[in-house]
Order: C-alpha cells, then structure tokens, then sequence
C-alpha cells in the first residue's frame, strides 16, 4: 500500500511546487498575474461603490491604482478609491502574488467585490505585513466595514 501512495504523494508535491510563484515577475504594462486578464470592460474605482450600494457583490473586472503591497511576499494589494481610502484585493487561494514594484501602477483586477466587516485581529495582521510599526498596529482598535476584492488574476495597465 505505502509503494503506491509514495508516488502519487511525490507527484502532488512537485505539481504544487510548479505551481507555486516563487520570482514574480516585474511589474510591466501588460504583465498578468494569476488568470489572463484585459482591460475591456473594466469599471472605475469609483463605479465600484455605486454598484455595491445597490447589489451585495460585484463580479467582473475593475481598473484602479495601487497604493499599498504586502512587503512580506505580496499576498495582497490596496488599490487607492476617490475618498482617499483603499480597498484590499487579496488573490483566490493565494495562488498568485504581486511584485514589490506593482505600487504606484494602474491596474486591472478581475475577480468579486463585496462590503465586508474585517476583525481588528485581521486589520492588525494586515498592518503587520504592511511592515507597520508596533505602535500603529496598537491604534487598531475597531473593526471596518469596507469593500474587499478577491482577485483571480491582475493586469499591469500602466
């Protein structure tokens, strides 16, 4: 029994280690991570909150700058909205991560948007991989309601 599920065991473990994105690549106009993605049809950032006004979610693409990357492995993004605030985009199944570089960049993320209630414990786990310091962390005392994106593939526009 164990000759046959060794096999099988070392197979899983090297298709998964192919898949994982260890170098991501730079981001470049037009460079995809995750799922092909295009620009057409991509709503503003600002359309984003009008739709979720009147719909729970938002399935399709939306087109925004970045202001915000994770600095431990970009496992997720901030894209800026028009009030000055960000929205988190994180990728399904983090199968995919973002370059250091990405911020700054327009881009166009396809996935679903919906209002979500993050937990103080999950804003402060965010602002420690954000590579805030102690003491801003510590101000995090409240849950937010805010829009939350996850992301099946990103497209580097500009």
């Amino acid at each position: 029994m164990m000759k046959a599920v060794l096999p099988f065991a070392l197979a899983l473990c090297l298709s998964a280690s192919a898949f994982a994105q260890d170098n991501v690549r730079p981001a470049k106009p037009g460079v995809t991570y995750g799922k092909k993605v295009t620009a057409k049809k991509a709503i503003a950032m600002t359309d984003l909150s009008t739709k979720l006004e009147t719909a729970p979610e938002y399935k399709g693409k939306i087109e925004g700058t970045v202001v915000e990357v994770c600095k431990k492995k970009g496992c997720f993004m901030k894209l800026e909205r028009p009030n000055g605030e960000a929205v988190m985009v994180k990728f399904t199944d983090y199968a995919f991560f973002m370059p250091m570089d990405i911020v700054g960049k327009t881009v166009v993320v396809d996935g679903t948007a919906k209002v979500t209630e993050t937990t103080v414990e999950r804003l402060q786990h965010f602002a420690k991989d954000a590579g805030k310091s102690a003491e801003e962390i510590a101000m995090i005392t409240k849950p937010k309601k805010d829009i939350e994106i996850v992301a099946d593939g990103v497209l580097v526009v500009k």
